[in-house]
């Protein structure tokens, strides 16, 4: 596996583990460790649930846990009675049957399904004017993102999805060319993105914090790196990021940043990025007018820094292959120095 290093020598090879390692844990171990990690929280877990509609799944998963586990145990009790006890000792043989055999499965199949069915209405059930709406359109391999509020001008983003917490927001996904599947496993359950049809999932973000999302379609061959970040801000924060997001870009600077935003525009980027303020308006590719304040980039591909954006710029198609965004390496170094730090100081 290959990962970026500096731009101007290209990429480096990661170190290989030692292949005697995995077999010098003892056997016990491993078991232990798949366990572990299955059970961790984090911002891509549908154990740390910080939305309405995450925390509903993950009490009804936990119920379905349950339920199986105890009737597993009833089981697998009976079974070890029936197979010690002598048949003389075990009564009502054909009442066992028809109890357990058909009764307990129907009555406790039809009770989850009506659960599930009442679950599935609540998580679906839409606001017939929604104060919020985002749009969300996949792309191989990223995000496309609009803010639509009544009133005012829609605002584009990418790759990030930005949330106020606990305030109901409207979720309208589409695809743009391959079916795409959206899921942040600790908002909301996934929804399929399809092409030519726009599906709706309402949201409620109760926490504020950072979390990750997923395509959760394979959609192509670098669809492990579809990912987005989805930041939940407070009520109040939310209203001054939005207020501050329609505003144009500042002014570099500094004539290293100057010459970075020239580069921007003679080497074309225009044409299929955009950046508010300025004369870039390109919809081919991800709005770049906040850039810098995105924790990822390329999709959660690279976390977000000068030499990231610097080695993305000339190896895209390395790093990334097959995207849409080709590598750029006939500029100079000071010149990719420049339009890297340039595009992170837009913030």
């Amino acid at each position: 596996m290959v990962w970026p290093g500096r731009h101007r020598g290209g990429f480096t090879t990661a170190p290989a583990t030692a292949p005697t390692a995995a077999r010098s844990v003892p056997p016990p171990v491993l078991p232990a460790a798949v366990l572990a990690l299955v059970g961790c929280e984090g911002r891509q877990s549908a154990l740390d649930a910080a939305g309405v509609g995450a925390q509903e799944i993950l009490v009804t998963g936990w119920i379905l846990f349950a339920g199986g586990g105890a009737i597993l145990m009833a089981v697998m009790a009976l079974a070890l009675y029936a197979a010690l006890v002598r048949p003389e000792r075990f009564p009502g043989r054909r009442a066992w049957v028809i109890g357990g055999g058909i009764l307990f499965p129907v009555v406790t199949l039809t009770a989850l399904q009506i659960h599930e069915y009442a679950l599935a209405r609540r998580l679906a059930m839409l606001a017939p004017e929604p104060a919020l709406v985002v749009e969300i359109t996949g792309y191989m391999w990223w995000w496309d993102v609009r803010y639509r509020v009544p009133g005012q001008e829609p605002l584009r983003a990418a790759n990030e999805i930005v949330l106020p917490a606990g305030r109901p927001v409207e979720l309208r996904v589409a695809s743009a060319d391959v079916i795409h599947s959206f899921w942040a496993p600790s908002l909301a359950g996934k929804i399929d993105m399809i092409p030519g049809h726009v599906n709706r999932l309402p949201m409620v973000a109760q926490r504020p914090g950072l979390y990750r999302g997923q395509c959760a379609e394979y959609c192509g061959a670098q669809h492990a790196l579809m990912a987005f970040d989805v930041r939940v801000l407070p009520a109040g924060a939310f209203d001054a990021w939005m207020a501050d997001q329609r505003r144009p870009v500042p002014e570099p600077a500094t004539s290293v940043l100057a010459r970075g935003r020239d580069a921007f525009f003679a080497f074309g980027c225009q044409s299929c990025h955009a950046v508010r303020g300025t004369e870039a308006s390109g919809l081919v590719g991800p709005d770049l007018s906040r850039l810098g304040a995105r924790p990822s980039l390329a999709a959660g591909t690279l976390p977000t820094r000068v030499e990231t954006i610097a080695a993305w710029i000339q190896g895209a198609q390395h790093i990334k292959p097959e995207n849409r965004m080709p590598s750029f390496d006939v500029m100079d170094g000071e010149t990719l120095d420049a339009m890297a730090a340039w595009l992170e100081s837009l913030k």
